[in-house]
């Protein structure tokens, strides 16, 4: 500091002796400046504490190193794992990543929308609260490089990457039914979100394909995809008398799988000899529960750096081509559905 300000270029320039110029030349062109000269200013910069105004450089530049992700919701892991993702094929690039949570509220993702192109970053990528959203259609109209992530959005004004969620609906209760299990309870909702619709159209589809009865594929509604209501689902199903009870639950992500563990262990019930249990995502905690969770895999990461990667392009190639990446889940069965001794 200088007399408690903070020294400036011209600071610089007049203690290595030089002109303005030559330190600009030295922060951006330093094959321009002879080796001697660069160090003497390189040395200036050192004993003054110089620190380079890189977010003044970038706005007049008119874009920033920088790539922003809107996740969805700060509380689920899966939606960290992505961020990881995105955050990996950044470094890669040399980019900065800001991260925003809506905390899946409209308002407040139209206000982080806003403040990101007020800080002119390089490209957005989103995992909107409704996919359909005007305010995503104005960020394509402005030029805004931008990926929907973990969503599927109508046309193609854009890039997009997700998971076949209705084939994820389908190997779930698929392998519920190799397990000899005949009634078997969806859980998830509410079923505004496009992946609580997608995996139960796929549920319902194999259900049917298999030869089982419409009304045996129980759907349980949520208000929320979390432990919360996971728990809130567990006290219904321990409530129901054994005969009416499914013997298996189908779960639109793992934080309900993971609530609905937790309560019927603590009513007494056996996973998976009583109630067997498919989660969906297979974040970390999956298979650290008590009783490890048998899952339908998300390539988390592959999709953070999928999009990035697609960002990246239409930010930087002419020739950008949107494009609707879609990725293939897989399911990691574990103790909960399958008994010690029993095939998989």
């Amino acid at each position: 500091m200088l007399n408690g300000r903070t020294p400036s270029v011209k600071d610089v320039a007049a203690a290595a002796g030089v002109s303005l110029g030559t330190v600009s030349n030295v922060m951006n062109r330093p094959e321009v400046v002879s080796s001697r000269t660069r160090e003497r200013v390189e040395r200036a910069m050192a004993d003054l504490g110089f620190v380079r105004n890189e977010s003044a450089r970038q706005l007049r530049a008119g874009t920033s190193r920088t790539l922003a992700y809107v996740m969805l919701d700060g509380t689920n892991p899966f939606f960290h794992d992505v961020a990881q993702g995105i955050e990996l094929a950044a470094e890669d690039a040399d980019l900065s990543l800001f991260i925003c949570n809506s905390n899946s509220r409209a308002v407040r993702e139209e206000v982080h929308l806003d403040r990101l192109l007020q800080q002119r970053v390089q490209g957005i990528l989103i995992t909107p609260v409704d996919p359909s959203a005007p305010h995503l259609d104005e960020l394509a109209r402005r030029g805004v490089p931008l990926v929907i992530v973990d969503r599927v959005r109508e046309g193609d004004g854009c890039c997009s990457v997700a998971v076949d969620d209705v084939l994820g609906g389908r190997i779930a209760v698929e392998h519920l039914a190799e397990q000899g299990h005949e009634r078997v309870a969806f859980i998830g909702g509410p079923e505004s979100i496009g992946q609580v619709r997608e995996r139960l159209q796929g549920a319902r589809e194999i259900w049917a394909a298999l030869g089982h009865a419409p009304e045996d594929l129980i759907h349980l509604p949520t208000d929320a995809l979390t432990v919360a209501e996971g728990r809130t689902a567990g006290e219904r199903l321990a409530g129901l008398p054994a005969r009416r009870r499914p013997t298996a639950a189908f779960c639109a992500n793992d934080l309900l799988a993971l609530g609905l563990l937790q309560q019927v262990v603590g009513a007494g019930l056996r996973v998976p000899d009583d109630l067997a249990i498919v989660g969906f995502d297979d974040i970390e905690f999956a298979a650290a529960a008590a009783v490890p969770l048998t899952s339908v895999r998300q390539p988390r990461q592959e999709l953070g750096r999928a999009a990035a990667q697609l960002v990246l392009d239409e930010a930087t190639n002419p020739q950008h081509r949107h494009q609707q990446l879609l990725f293939t889940p897989e399911l990691v069965a574990r103790a909960s559905t399958v008994s010690r001794g029993r095939p998989v």
